[in-house]
């Protein structure tokens, strides 16, 4: 059963993505397909973090293993999708010319921001293996609280993104912050008192 829970959330990653470049493909993206697959990939970005730090509140709910086995693959899908999100910039937009990055960063702080969480997911990724646990011990879990770090990054770069239609953002934002709030110890320790009980 395991096995076909992981599997079905790897192929519903993969198909996400897949799906997407096949509209871009075949022109059905409208007259700007770079624009769209930008937009998509961060925003797939932005959902799969969230859903990946909902997994640890429904397993403690729930006491489902199943939650926990796909955390490390959705955590790294997240970062697959913020990786796509900025190479796609880096074509569609500067045109493999990696000399305007810099005239980017100066004029269009939300691009520094962005790469910031980018940037912050990168050792989160490299070390989410079972060899990194092992050899980094307690350093581990400071680099993958992270996570909180660049959540607030994400939610702030897409703000300043679209900071002239907010309503979809603050859903995103609500979101995070729920999830920020189930973090907090006396309400953590009432959610594994929940899933105990049950």
């Amino acid at each position: 059963m395991y096995m076909i829970w992981r599997g079905g959330v790897f192929a519903s990653a993969l198909l996400c993505i897949g799906f997407w470049f096949y509209q871009a493909w075949s022109f059905a993206l409208g007259p700007d397909p770079g624009k769209i697959m930008i937009d998509r990939l961060g925003l797939g970005a932005l959902i799969l973090l969230l859903i990946t730090l909902s997994l640890s509140p429904l397993y403690w709910t729930t006491r489902w293993k199943g939650w926990l086995l796909v955390r490390r693959q959705l955590g790294l899908w997240a970062f697959a999708y913020a990786a796509l999100h900025f190479c796609s910039y880096l074509v569609f937009v500067l045109g493999l010319d990696l000399a305007r990055l810099g005239i980017e960063l100066q004029k269009r702080p939300y691009i520094i921001v962005g790469l910031a969480a980018f940037l912050c997911l990168l050792p989160m990724a490299v070390t989410s293996n079972q060899v990194s646990m092992r050899r980094l011990g307690r350093t581990w879990k400071r680099i993958h609280r992270l996570v909180y770090v660049v959540l607030g990054l994400a939610l702030l770069h897409m703000f300043w993104v679209i900071r002239s239609d907010i309503k979809e953002w603050t859903i995103y934002a609500g979101a995070g912050l729920l999830l920020l709030m189930l973090r907090i110890p006396f309400i953590t320790a009432r959610l594994k008192q929940y899933g105990r009980s049950d």
